[in-house]
């Protein structure tokens, strides 16, 4: 080697030797405890206990577990790891990075007034949907299959100067959960009643909803054109529920409306107003929008579409936005009539376009600063939804399958609801999932209901889970129908809600054990009887009344009196078997394992045939 190599050698070792002094030297700082949130990664962990993220990898490997320095550990593992070191671990929760609550406390100075939102609820058939189509002057009804709402729509319209902002939940029972999520939205409730029908089950969820949610009530009487109208029962009606009118000395705003010829129309717009003036609902235009989702779908053309009502600041195009666990920014923002907006003001609904996935209904939106924080908080949301999924489903199958085991009759149908919204699919699945046939022997079991089309995915999981797939308002594309078939997969499309009830009501009547029912085939009296040592008695009959039927069940009747009950053995005519023997016929039969007959007994031949289950 030469020198010239030999002094550079030397130099690099004693450059090394002098590192590696320094890190031998430098003190290590003792960490006693340490608070930790789930999932943290093995590199947030190091840097916790002042350890470096090689020496906690070859730990976990030593211990049997592969990892990286970005992998996210579990509770035990965490614990595992900080026992190696002394240290005491607390986990606590991270909220704060989680919610899309609103966490601005607005001051009173900032405050401004807003439109009423008001939700329009009532009994299926009462007028609800006709009333809105009266107060905006537009058709819905038209563009609805089965002649109901199927979605929750959010118009804003304008009266005397003053906006007002309408939720039209659906009026049908299966729609229970999307009205209560309508009046959680709300500063006023409008419950409509017919005049000529009175109080029904589901004007009453309508005002349990309304409570829930401590709004102030209206009341609206619609079709007091009709001949068979009766205030008078409304009132007493309402008041047996506590609402009492303000005609008999109440507090409640009593409405006579007609939906279909406009009267009145403008007296309860009145109303709503002089209540929204009392509530003086108030908000911050001057800040970043927080609000809700009001319905959901996927677009062909557009993606991910969802209607937004806008609770607080102002909803400008562009902004960076967190919905449930999608994010995105507001590409495009139109109202209900389609009108392209800029912004969006508090009590506003518009529908936007620009999300990342498909939100749920019901679920909260905030804007952010800048899409990076947006899409930092839609994964973590996203992580901890899968994972909550996740262990819901565990707990779920551990206990279904406890529960038939401990049955043992219990049967499932496995059902994959795939919808065009949001809305429908959850109506869709309660309803099934309420379905209750044969005393609950039979069940639906909905293991996902999502919105959009059906992809190979869902083919995947319901042959997994021998399920079949209900498609609501969308039509799969041939290589999907193609993919469930190879797999006998069994997918059934609908558009109407009670199309798709009745079924499933039917298949699951189709699972159900058969019911059965005993008739009498035919009765023989005993003429003669015959013993025979490797037979037994054969009795010598006269077939009075029906048939007998060879192997039929069989009892015997003396005096009128059941003395025992079994099966016959052999049905002779002459020395031939025979399968029947009608009236009027002579026959010879033996009864299994009885031989203790006598003239003038009765044989009655009776079987179960099966009846159709109600």
């Amino acid at each position: 080697m030469s020198n010239k190599n030999r002094r550079r050698n030397n130099k690099r070792n004693n450059n090394a030797n002098k590192q590696n002094n320094s890190v031998n030297t430098k003190k290590v700082e003792k960490v006693e405890a340490i608070d930790y949130t789930e999932g943290i990664t093995v590199k947030d962990l190091a840097d916790k206990i002042n350890q470096s993220p090689a020496d906690i990898i070859k730990l976990l490997f030593m211990m049997g577990t592969m990892v990286t320095i970005n992998t996210s550990l579990d509770d035990e593992t965490v614990e595992l790891i900080c026992m190696e070191y002394d240290i005491t671990p607390t986990k606590v929760e991270e909220k704060e990075e989680f919610t899309l609550e609103d966490d601005i406390v607005d001051d009173a100075e900032s405050l401004k007034q807003r439109p009423a939102i008001v939700t329009i609820m009532g009994h299926v058939d009462h007028g609800k949907t006709t009333t809105l189509d009266t107060i905006r002057k537009t058709d819905v009804v038209s563009d609805e299959f089965g002649g109901i709402t199927q979605h929750i729509g959010a118009y804003q319209i304008n009266y005397k100067g003053q906006k007002i902002t309408f939720l039209d939940t659906p009026g049908h029972e299966a729609f229970t959960a999307m009205r209560a999520r309508g009046a959680q939205v709300t500063d006023l409730v409008i419950v409509v009643v017919a005049a000529d029908d009175g109080v029904m089950p589901q004007t009453r969820e309508a005002i349990d909803h309304a409570k829930a949610a401590k709004v102030p009530l209206i009341v609206a009487i619609n079709k007091i054109d009709k001949p068979d109208k009766n205030i008078d029962r409304i009132y007493s009606e309402f008041s047996e529920l506590n609402i009492i009118p303000e005609a008999w000395g109440g507090d409640t705003v009593f409405a006579e409306i007609s939906a279909r010829t406009g009267e009145g129309i403008n007296d309860l717009l009145e109303t709503v107003l002089v209540a929204a003036e009392l509530e003086e609902l108030k908000a911050n235009p001057d800040r970043t929008a927080v609000g809700t989702v009001i319905e959901a779908k996927l677009d062909k053309g557009r993606g991910p579409v969802a209607t937004l009502l806008v609770q607080k600041g102002t909803l400008k195009q562009g902004d960076p936005i967190v919905v449930g666990t999608s994010f995105g920014r507001v590409r495009k923002m139109v109202d209900h009539r389609g009108t392209e907006l800029n912004e969006a003001l508090p009590s506003m609904p518009v529908e936007i376009i620009g999300l990342s996935e498909v939100p749920i209904a019901g679920d909260l939106f905030k804007v952010f600063e800048e899409e990076k924080d947006a899409r930092a908080i839609a994964d973590k949301r996203n992580i901890a939804r899968v994972e909550a999924e996740r262990n819901q489903t565990s707990a779920l199958s551990l206990d279904d399958l406890s529960q038939q085991i401990a049955d043992g009759t219990i049967q499932d149908i496995n059902v994959i609801l795939k919808a065009d919204v949001q809305g429908s699919a959850e109506a869709v699945k309660s309803s099934l999932e309420r379905l209750d046939v044969g005393d609950g022997d039979v069940r639906i079991n909905v293991i996902r209901a999502t919105v959009g089309g059906i992809t190979e995915n869902d083919i995947m999981l319901a042959a997994a889970s021998n399920a079949l797939i209900i498609g609501f308002n969308i039509r799969p594309t041939m290589a999907i129908r193609k993919t469930a078939e190879e797999q006998g997969i069994e997918i059934r499309l609908y558009n109407v809600i009670y199309k798709a009830i009745e079924a499933m009501e039917l298949a699951m009547k189709g699972m159900l054990a058969p019911e059965y029912e005993d008739i009498v085939f035919g009765q023989a009296e005993v003429r003669e009887l015959y013993k025979v040592s490797k037979i037994g008695t054969i009795a010598g009959c006269m077939v009075t009344g029906g048939k007998m039927v060879s192997g039929s069940s069989v009892r015997l009747l003396r005096d009128g009196a059941v003395v025992y009950e079994g099966t016959m053995g052999s049905l002779k005519r002459f020395q031939n078997d025979a399968k029947e023997v009608a009236t009027g016929f002579e026959c010879g039969i033996t009864i299994d394992n009885f031989n203790d007959l006598k003239e003038g007994d009765i044989i009655e031949s009776h079987g179960e045939i099966e009846i159709d289950r109600e």
